[in-house]
């Protein structure tokens, strides 16, 4: 038979158990529970400047992830839209010019349509009776001069006499007495308009009357362009 050595029991439960207890008991350097065995298992130890590295360490990280976070959350976001551009306004220089005025005519005798009839600046006899719907089937049209520029406010007799003229227009030259006319006859002349008319009159009475044509330079408004346009339409009786 092979004899066996005997083994070494070692230390009694007793003693075991005391030793297991002084390594969990805390000392003077150990902050709340276990001892030199929790120690051990602790990276420095357990003392206040571990505790501290690892708590900044912490922080830090959950800084960084914060940052992280929010750079990934703004990136996401679409960009915003650019507002549609205004439509920018036209200069003053680019802007429609107002229509001209038209021309008011009184058309009397053998038309379609008599009566008044409007047309545009600058119109000629022929577009007047055009505008009344033209002149009756054997109309006498030869005294009717079709390529005179009308006026505003002159009355075109087609196909009969004209009727005698008013007080201040001669019935020879068909010229505007300067001396004789009223306000509503001077004003029927080209580029005499009422308030025209009216400093004619009033030079008129002022001064006697009117000697001749040339004076009509000294009325306050008419230059030497415009008298032009005046002196064969006008006369002093």
């Amino acid at each position: 038979m092979f004899e066996q050595p005997a083994r070494d029991p070692g230390l009694p439960v007793n003693d075991r158990l005391a030793w297991l207890a002084d390594q969990l008991s805390p000392d003077a350097s150990t902050v709340g529970p276990g001892g030199r065995l929790v120690r051990r298992w602790l990276p420095g130890g357990a003392t206040g400047a571990g505790r501290r590295r690892w708590a900044i360490g912490g922080v830090f990280a959950v800084v960084v992830l914060l940052v992280l976070g929010s750079v990934a959350l703004l990136g996401g976001r679409p960009a915003p839209e650019p507002p549609p551009p205004l439509p920018s306004a036209k200069p003053a220089g680019e802007a429609a010019p107002p229509p001209k005025a038209g021309l008011v005519v009184s058309v009397i005798g053998r038309v379609r349509s008599p009566g008044l009839v409007t047309v545009p600046q600058g119109s000629r006899v022929a577009d007047v009776l055009r505008a009344a719907g033209g002149a009756d089937p054997g109309a006498d049209l030869s005294a009717v001069n079709l390529a005179r520029k009308v006026t505003d406010g002159e009355q075109l007799a087609v196909g009969i006499p004209a009727p005698a003229p008013p007080p201040g227009v001669p019935e020879g030259g068909g010229k505007v007495d300067l001396n004789a006319a009223s306000p509503d006859q001077l004003d029927t002349l080209p580029g005499v308009g009422e308030v025209m008319a009216k400093r004619i009159v009033q030079w008129r009475t002022e001064h006697g009357g009117f000697t001749k044509v040339e004076q009509l330079r000294d009325v306050d408004g008419i230059g030497e362009s415009k008298f032009e346009k005046l002196r064969g339409q006008v006369t002093v009786g």
